[in-house]
């Protein structure tokens, strides 16, 4: 049987009883010290760094009794941030084993905070850590490794469902999910279900087979300056068409992006507008939010207008080169956006609505923004 002591995320017993596959309760464990280390926190993420320091002890839990299946559930775990186990020696005078971090994980000057990380990230960490374990046997830790920030992704929309807007004088009936199974997941995941549901005379639906495509909530900005009367547009290559044999690949749309783990949407606008157009927004304005196609997505948007002064140069080449994006901004007039619409040759639906949110709006904003 293994001895292990925790300092990070896994002192919250929740996601390590998750993690390991136990009951509330099963565990056998109390609160220890590891001395001469600090526990500080990462450049790169929420998530601690210990790194040796005489004159600091770090604070954490020694967990007895573990079986080698629960050092597999375990490593498969932590195999996604780069931490090795190393054998070390407790206040009490207990040798323990401990996930130490590997020369890639980098350390801030400042301390890890468990409360704070448990206030902000524990629910989070509990839904990522159900998609990461589901793969436990099925898929190599290695490639659960570089899925993970799409896995993290995709618990935080999980979280931000639970506070929309819509559903008002709708039904709140049964639902009852007899089975879903996770039948393929790499950027993007596709489950397979198995539902019943209540229906409108009150009985009860047959069983239903039905897929979902699952995607991670989105932030969509149309910039728009309202002294000189403009929008820009960006042009990508893009699945979709692609995917439906559409010759036309290339699209024009809003500057649009996926939510981070942990990100606000409009956050998350700001930050695409800066890496795909170099823009930065005096102002945004709230439009709506809404699902791409609520029957086969779980992709959900947060639809914005972007006031800001626009270039006069007409195109730029931009996009984040890591996520493999080139992307040619558009400069245009306002009238010719709308006469675009009208003459439905906006193929993206979030540019259509943001457009005639903007032609119902636009008089406002220009006056705001008059000299």
């Amino acid at each position: 049987m293994n001895t292990l002591f925790f300092y990070g995320t896994m002192r919250h017993v929740a996601l390590l009883e998750y993690v390991m596959g136990r009951a509330a309760g099963e565990l056998d464990l109390a609160e220890a010290v590891l001395p001469a280390y600090a526990v500080m926190a990462a450049q790169d993420g929420p998530f601690p760094v210990l790194v040796p320091d005489a004159t600091s002890n770090a604070q954490g839990v020694v967990v007895h009794g573990l079986s080698d299946t629960d050092i597999a559930r375990l490593n498969y775990y932590e195999a996604g941030f780069d931490y090795d186990l190393r054998r070390l020696t407790l206040q009490s005078g207990e040798n323990a084993d401990v996930y130490v971090p590997t020369p890639d994980v980098r350390a801030t000057d400042t301390a890890w905070d468990f409360a704070a990380w448990a206030r902000d990230w524990a629910d989070l960490s509990l839904l990522a850590a159900q998609e990461v374990m589901d793969g436990f046997g099925i898929v190599a830790p290695e490639v659960v490794a570089a899925r993970f920030p799409q896995i993290r992704a995709r618990a935080w929309s999980r979280i931000m469902a639970q506070n929309g807007r819509h559903g008002a004088g709708v039904m709140d009936g049964r639902v009852e999910i007899i089975n879903r199974r996770r039948a393929h997941t790499s950027f993007y995941g596709f489950d397979e279900l198995q539902i019943c549901h209540e229906t409108f005379d009150g009985g009860t639906s047959a069983v239903l087979d039905r897929s979902v495509f699952v995607s991670c909530d989105a932030s969509i900005v149309l910039p728009y300056d309202p002294v000189r009367d403009r929008v820009l547009l960006v042009e990508q290559v893009r699945l979709g068409p692609i995917g439906r044999y559409d010759p036309v690949v290339w699209q024009l749309e809003p500057i649009a992006g996926l939510i981070d783990a942990g990100e606000m949407p409009d956050a998350a606008a700001h930050r695409e507008a800066h890496e795909e157009a170099g823009l930065s927004f005096d102002q945004l304005e709230p439009v709506g939010e809404c699902y791409a196609s609520p029957g086969a997505t779980t992709e959900f948007f947060n639809l914005f207008v972007g006031l800001c002064a626009l270039p006069d140069t007409a195109s730029r080449i931009g996009g984040e080169a890591s996520e493999g994006e080139n992307i040619r901004t558009h400069v245009l007039t306002f009238d010719a956006l709308l006469a675009m619409a009208d003459a439905r040759k906006t193929a993206n639906a979030p540019l259509t609505l943001l457009t005639y949110w903007l032609a119902v709006h636009r008089d406002r904003l220009r006056a705001n923004h008059a000299d």
